[in-house]
């Protein structure tokens, strides 16, 4: 009876507030900054106080940054270019932020997915397949990260910590804390490919 009655609120929560996750995290990853950040976690501490489940909450934002992704990938591809050199006064503004995105996709090559909108990956003709699974890795990094650390933060505020609680926090932390080591080493790889150096030992490896 008891389990029913804790059952109880979290059903009658539930529904819209995964709804509403998923669409929220969709608009962000379609081109609607800072969204997605504050819905994760909203949902996150809502989950801490047992009004929604942690793990479905999870699901669902990856699976809508995954679709928001998408959806502004092809938009940015079909009608990008058409929005850029559309007439007004942010014509300069505009045309400055995709120089500066291209300069991004230079420099961090795919990796520039986690700085730049899905609508530039589109623009720019990122080749779909990599953008899929690119997409799909930033979703679920920004997702493991924000949620589980906001989930832990929300134990803790509450007073109502224990072990699984303070792993979940410090597991979000682990996750932007490797991503950011792991970008790093990326970005030094492929310095080190583009350098002429690097370029030399390369060649002198295929021989």
């Amino acid at each position: 009876m008891h389990a029913i009655a804790a059952a109880a609120p979290q059903a009658q929560y539930g529904g819209w507030a995964y709804l509403a996750v998923f669409a929220l995290m969709a608009l962000s990853f379609a081109g609607i900054p800072a969204v997605g950040a504050a819905v994760v976690g909203w949902a996150a501490v809502v989950a801490s106080q047992g009004k929604l489940n942690i793990a479905v909450v999870l699901i669902v934002a990856v699976l809508g940054a995954e679709a928001g992704g998408l959806a502004g990938y092809h938009i940015g591809e079909r009608w990008g270019r058409k929005l850029l050199d559309r007439p007004g006064r942010g014509l300069p503004r505009r045309q400055k932020a995709v120089a500066a995105a291209e300069a991004v996709y230079a420099k961090w090559g795919r990796l520039a997915v986690f700085f730049t909108s899905t609508l530039i990956s589109g623009m720019l003709r990122m080749k779909y397949s990599q953008f899929v699974v690119w997409n799909f890795v930033v979703g679920a990094v920004y997702v493991l990260s924000v949620g589980p650390a906001a989930y832990g933060a929300g134990k803790v505020s509450a007073s109502e910590q224990d072990g699984g609680s303070l792993a979940a926090l410090v597991a979000g932390l682990a996750v932007a804390a490797g991503c950011a080591v792991l970008a790093a080493r990326y970005y030094r790889r492929r310095k080190a490919r583009r350098s002429p150096a690097g370029g030399a030992e390369a060649s002198g490896k295929q021989r």
